[in-house]
């Protein structure tokens, strides 16, 4: 297993030092838009999609100002540029990464229908009908068997409990278990567990409304009482480095004289099921039903929240919320993305109820930035066969000795968190192998080992790809050999 001359070749860039908490104009979107969907792509790209074109109120009429259009952000350049443009008008939809590369986009439009953006055609084409036109609000959530929990959201005016399943290698639509609780909007967080916290987004105010969803009996529970009293629940939600869920809280203009204003954070343990108050924020920010606000885990560990002119950072170390900086413009309804460097992407958005916004966009730069883990590759570039070798035996994984479904793999990345609890993914061939450990690489400080299983379906081939993905990273994508192995001989 000779891999040692590979290591220091990948990551001589990492922890450049930028302005502190600094945010810089970057290229205009194409169309303006606020409510849309941002997806960082495998390629580093930043796929744009759908959104409000014209400022609120909403009106009922459908399609009169949702967007169809949609466009790539590229990192390199600083620009925008249109891509294919989606079958549907959305707004207010949900987009996530399958393990496969390309993008589940749903809800938002006035039917049932869903597709997928693939980065390789530039096109959208569509994919199974949920089994419920979820016009607004659903949470998506990738699961860690590769297929998407979608939950509650908007049916014209009504709030669901109804939840269903996404499977991307039937491209199907299932029923599972049901919400307790309805919820119209809401925010969904996949804990390091494997299983998934859905909060907020319920009809009234209702401080036991969170829940867990369990993938092993496909049920959801509740999952004790919020912390929070000034309106109706978290309005964005992220997964803490140390396992904890981090959701920010509001709306305020819900409260009454009796709200307890002197937090709007609180902290999800999921070892003990309890919500802790936690931290005040430094800004006057409003968090008008969640859309003035966008949270990002940044690789550090630190969450940005942006929004209302402010960017802040709360540290999970301290509990504490700090560094006010402001903005360029005041924005509403925007995305925030972190990028494959570390830097976080701003775009869209309105301004004080006035489309003034919607077509500009931003950089946030970190003190320090830390670019996404990368798979590492026998010729040092990072590009073809991987340096990725059979646990039992110490051997590359090649085409000369291809690995099998079932088996355990062994590989080394860098830039995950020291002491972290989120697992990093790995998918082979497009499916998400199971992660059966992550931890320093012996021998190599600063350096971190991942051994997982290959999943039963693979593809065989001589160059199958291999890509690992962390905190909604990308890396680079190297390849192994894999070979398929009858049931009778395993």
């Amino acid at each position: 297993m000779k891999i040692q001359f590979i290591l220091p070749l990948l990551f001589s860039g990492v922890g450049m030092a930028q302005s502190a908490g600094s945010f810089t104009a970057t290229g205009n979107l194409s169309t303006g838009r606020l409510h849309h969907t941002a997806t960082l792509l495998p390629n580093r790209k930043v796929l744009i999609a759908g959104g409000v074109f014209s400022p609120p109120p909403i009106p009922t009429t459908p399609f009169f100002d949702f967007l169809a259009s949609a466009e790539l952000y590229d990192p390199a350049t600083g620009e925008f540029t249109p891509t294919g443009s989606m079958s549907a008008h959305r707004a207010f939809h949900t987009a996530i990464l399958l393990a496969n590369g390309k993008v589940l986009i749903v809800g938002g439009g006035y039917s049932a229908s869903a597709e997928l953006y693939d980065p390789a055609s530039g096109t959208f084409s569509p994919t199974g009908d949920m089994l419920l036109a979820r016009t607004s609000g659903p949470t998506a959530t990738l699961l860690n068997d590769g297929r998407v929990l979608i939950a509650g959201g908007g049916l014209g005016s009504y709030a669901l409990t109804d939840a269903e399943l996404y499977d991307p290698s039937s491209g199907t639509f299932t029923a599972t278990g049901s919400l307790n609780k309805l919820r119209y909007g809401g925010v969904a967080t996949m804990l390091s567990n494997g299983k998934v916290l859905v909060d907020g987004g319920v009809v009234l105010p209702d401080i036991d409304a969170s829940e867990i969803y369990d993938p092993a009996t496909a049920s959801f529970a509740l999952a004790g009482t919020g912390a929070y009293s000034n309106g109706d629940g978290p309005v964005e939600a992220t997964l803490l480095t140390n396992g904890k869920v981090l959701e920010i809280v509001g709306p305020v203009w819900l409260c009454d004289d009796d709200c307890d204003t002197s937090h709007d954070a609180v902290l999800y343990d999921p070892l003990t099921s309890t919500f802790t108050a936690t931290g005040q924020s430094t800004s006057s920010r409003s968090l008008v039903a969640g859309y003035d606000t966008a949270i990002t885990l940044l690789p550090d560990g630190t969450v940005l929240i942006a929004g209302s002119g402010l960017g802040e950072l709360f540290d999970p170390a301290i509990s504490t919320f700090t560094s006010s900086v402001s903005m360029m413009p005041v924005r509403s309804g925007h995305t925030a993305t972190l990028l494959t460097d570390g830097t976080v992407l701003v775009a869209g958005g309105q301004d004080d109820g006035r489309f003034l916004v919607g077509s500009t966009a931003e950089i946030y730069h970190p003190a320090v930035l830390i670019p996404a883990p990368a798979l590492f590759s026998l010729s040092g570039d990072g590009r073809g066969q991987g340096a990725i070798w059979h646990s039992a035996t110490g051997q590359t994984a090649s085409s000369q000795n291809p690995a099998v479904a079932g088996e355990i793999l062994s590989t080394y990345t860098a830039s995950l968190f020291e002491g972290g609890v989120i697992p990093p993914r790995i998918a082979i061939g497009g499916q998400l192998a199971e992660i059966l450990y992550f931890g320093d690489a012996p021998g190599y400080p600063g350096y971190y080992q991942v051994n997982f299983r290959v999943p039963d379906g693979v593809a065989a081939g001589s160059a199958v790809p291999v890509r690992l993905t962390y905190i909604g990273r990308s890396s680079n994508e190297v390849t192994i050999g894999v070979q398929l192995v009858s049931e009778g001989s395993r």
